[in-house]
C-alpha cells in the first residue's frame, strides 16, 4: 500500500511543475525578465517581484490540489516547501549565482560554463528550478504530516 506521504508528493509535485510554468511564463513580466540579473536593488526588485507572483501560483496550485484531494499536507509542511520554491527561485534568477554554480561545476564536468555562456543559461535555469520544485514537494509532502 502506498503511503499517504506518497500519494501527497505525487500530486503536488505536478501541480508544482504545472504552477512553474504560469509563474515563470506567464506571470513573469518583460520588464522583470530583462532586469531580474541586474546588480544593485533594481534587479533584486525586479526579482523579488517576478518571485512574488510566481509563488502566487505556486501556492495556488498547491493549496487548490491540498483541497480537491483532502491531501495530508500541515501548515507546516505547505509553508517550508513554498519558502524552498521561493527562495530557490529569487538565487536562481539572479542569474550570477547559476553562473557561479555552472563554473564549479565544470571542474567535475568539463565545459559546463562553456555551455551556459554559450546559450545553455536558460537550460541550466530550467534544470535548478526543476531540482529544487523536488524538494518543495519532498517537503511539502513529509514535514508534520502523520
Amino acid at each position: 500500500m502506498m503511503s499517504t506521504a506518497a500519494i501527497t508528493f505525487a500530486t503536488v509535485a505536478p501541480a508544482l511543475l504545472a504552477a512553474h510554468h504560469v509563474g515563470d511564463y506567464w506571470l513573469q513580466t518583460t520588464h522583470q525578465v530583462e532586469h531580474k540579473g541586474c546588480p544593485g536593488r533594481s534587479g533584486w526588485l525586479a526579482a523579488a517581484r517576478h518571485v512574488a507572483s510566481y509563488t502566487a501560483a505556486t501556492a495556488a496550485f498547491v493549496g487548490i490540489v491540498w483541497v480537491a484531494f483532502g491531501l495530508d499536507i500541515t501548515p507546516l509542511g505547505f509553508l517550508l516547501g513554498q519558502l524552498v520554491s521561493a527562495g530557490t527561485h529569487l538565487v536562481i534568477d539572479r542569474r550570477t549565482p547559476l553562473r557561479a554554480f555552472a563554473a564549479l561545476l565544470g571542474r567535475i564536468v568539463p565545459g559546463k560554463l562553456g555551455y551556459y555562456d554559450n546559450g545553455g543559461a536558460p537550460h541550466l535555469d530550467q534544470a535548478a528550478h526543476l531540482v529544487w520544485l523536488f524538494v518543495a514537494a519532498l517537503l511539502t509532502s513529509l514535514v508534520g504530516g502523520a
